[in-house]
């Protein structure tokens, strides 16, 4: 009886050793989990910092320097060269400059006509200002528009609409853009509707502008009746 009893308590010893054991082992497993996410979030960290003091810091000001010798160019008229430096920095840089040189190059790329490649810098542009965005998208209309591509000029169009947020002063303009690629496409009906938009969502703005709205809503309405 007496080696029974002693038995059990040899048993329970041991079973109570495993547990400790056990326990012991999770909580050693437990620490160095800890300690091993304390030394990856270490590293995230210094790789954040090197990449922020490092890299980006920097790049953002040789973006910045390159932009700002881009803009002195302009102002001294040689609009040639200035043209040459925004495209390099379009091409070569990110960030706002690198965004601003891309719509600065397709303006001037614009007015010499050359269209094609505009647009390739104004698809580079990222709006982060809601009348420039659309002033950007209105620019691609009007590139498309001299290439004779008309739905894409006029899906400029109405994104220059949507992205001016009902601007009074410029909203209207881009509808009346999209009026005028309609008349162009032979949709009369479609371009009559537009003017009669602007008549009623901006009713002050053919008066300010010296259109005669009216005038053009007959003229469509006429052209379109004729062509049923």
């Amino acid at each position: 009886m007496a080696n029974d009893n002693q038995n059990q308590n040899l048993q329970a010893q041991e079973e109570q050793v495993e547990k400790t054991t056990g326990l012991i082992n999770q909580i050693q497993k437990g620490q160095k989990a800890i300690m091993w996410s304390i030394i990856v979030l270490a590293i995230i960290v210094c790789v954040i910092l090197i990449y922020i003091y490092a890299i980006r810091k920097p790049a953002i000001q040789a973006a910045d320097d390159a932009i700002g010798q881009a803009d002195i160019t302009m102002t001294t008229g040689n609009d040639s060269t200035a043209l040459h430096q925004y495209k390099q920095v379009a091409d070569n840089y990110g960030y706002d400059a690198g965004n601003r040189a891309a719509l600065n190059a397709a303006i001037l790329l614009y007015r010499d006509g050359k269209y094609e490649e505009a647009i390739k810098y104004l698809k580079k542009y990222k709006a982060t200002e809601s009348i420039i965005g659309a002033s950007s998208k209105s620019l691609e209309g009007d590139c498309y528009v001299n290439l004779k591509q008309l739905d894409k000029a006029l899906d400029c169009f109405k994104q220059a609409i949507k992205l001016s947020d009902e601007n009074p002063a410029y909203t209207p303009l881009f509808m009346l853009k999209a009026a005028t690629v309609l008349r162009e496409k032979g949709d009369y009906k479609a371009e009559a509707e537009m003017y009669k938009d602007i008549e009623k969502d901006y009713p002050t703005y053919a008066a300010q502008t010296g259109i005669e709205i009216q005038k053009y809503i007959k003229r469509a309405e006429l052209q379109s009746e004729q062509a049923k």
